[in-house]
């Protein structure tokens, strides 16, 4: 039997990087239930609908038509034009074609991008709480990934003058900021994306802004950083708004001079993206009416869980403005987030995520609830928190 100890078997140090502890939970949730349990499942952020019909029917056609090869590595050209014509539509920005990457999903955009904007030992500031794989990918390939607290002082997001201070500390290499923001469902106004993109570029640190959750917004309308500045980084996907986790398929807008650079990594990497889900995935952009029901149903999800959480005692809720998140914060129940997401899941049937999965801080007195469910789901989530709550 193969020893770990054997040198030629040691992982790199690269490789050395925390885990996603939210699919560790949907692990656990998934033996319960493969041992006849019942799990609400409010971990995930994966929507509950299934893709739209239009890229559904757009996929059969291209199965039963029979061979699928690659495509550029760029992206079908016809993919590339119809999501330029989203940003006219959706924002009254012109946009080129040529700038836009299709890509495996948004991670495969966060490789792309940072290889291509990025040096070994760069630093790159990401806003804490905040996505884990941001600092895990940045890790991996050799840079530092440095976190910016943020708090309700500064609406949850990077600041011009936070990003400014820490730079000055010790020089940053770029900044990532996303709106909705995940964990914590928080937004960025127009205003306040146009000042901190203006800032970093004044000192010269690369902006890539990820817009993955641009459809699901509430408070306010989203604003795109393409629109703000041609030397931004945008990444966006079709999981999200347009329900396709598992098809893999997302989007970069990169500035023209780096369009070569980030094809010749692409073709390197990946070939090229799955041609079945970039058929899919234009034709989704025709089921924009399906997508926006599905996204009533957030709104009601959001709305019952706005209402009811406070009364079994979760009274400290970070401002729910987009996605389909909502970051709670647990203290008055609990020093170890991840401890109690293990109980809840055991003891209530409730997955959700800890807290110290986004911020290894503070995360310890917080707890992520998803809500891309059906509103029974929510509903039964907080009636089964709430009894558990009472009995434990």
């Amino acid at each position: 039997m193969l020893s770990p100890l054997d040198p030629l078997l040691r992982p790199a140090p690269r490789a050395d990087i925390a885990p996603f502890i939210v699919m560790d939970i949907m692990a656990e949730a998934a033996r319960i239930e493969a041992a006849g349990g019942r799990v609400v499942h409010l971990e995930v952020g994966q929507p509950a609908a299934p893709a739209p019909a239009t890229a559904r029917a757009a996929a059969a056609r291209c199965l039963e038509e029979g061979r699928i090869g690659y495509t550029t590595a760029l992206g079908i050209p016809s993919l590339r034009g119809r999501i330029a014509r989203y940003y006219a539509e959706t924002f009254g920005f012109d946009l080129s074609p040529e700038r836009i990457v299709v890509t495996t999903g948004s991670s495969g955009a966060f490789v792309l991008a940072f290889l291509a904007l990025f040096q070994p030992g760069d630093r790159v500031a990401i806003a804490n709480p905040g996505y884990p794989p941001y600092r895990q990918i940045l890790k991996a390939l050799g840079c530092e990934p440095v976190l910016i607290e943020t708090g309700p002082e500064t609406r949850w997001a990077i600041t011009p003058e936070t990003l400014l201070a820490e730079h000055a500390r010790s020089p940053l290499a770029g900044v990532l900021v996303a709106s909705p923001a995940n964990p914590t469902g928080t937004m960025m106004t127009g205003e306040a994306l146009a000042a901190l993109i203006a800032a970093a570029e004044d000192a010269g640190i690369r902006f890539v802004s990820d817009e993955i959750y641009h459809g699901l917004d509430y408070a306010f309308p989203a604003a795109t950083a393409v629109a703000v500045s041609e030397r931004a980084t945008v990444i966006n996907s079709f999981s999200k708004y347009f329900c396709m986790t598992g098809w893999r398929v997302g989007w970069m807008v990169v500035p023209e001079p780096l369009v070569r650079p980030v094809e010749r990594l692409q073709q390197n990497l990946a070939i090229s993206v799955p041609t079945l889900s970039q058929v899919a995935a234009e034709a989704a952009f025709d089921g924009r009416e399906e997508m926006e029901a599905v996204k009533r149903g957030y709104i009601e999800n959001r709305r019952i869980l706005t209402s009811s959480l406070p009364k079994i005692g979760f009274d400290r809720i970070l401002p729910v403005d987009g996605a389909f998140y909502l970051y709670a914060d647990v203290s008055r129940f609990t020093n170890d987030s991840l401890a109690f997401a293990r109980r809840m899941l055991a003891e209530a049937g409730v997955a959700a995520t800890p807290g110290v999965d986004f911020d290894p801080h503070d995360g310890r007195h917080f707890i992520r609830f998803s809500y891309a469910g059906s509103a029974a789901d929510m509903a039964e989530a907080v009636e089964r928190i709430g009894s558990w709550l009472k009995t434990g």
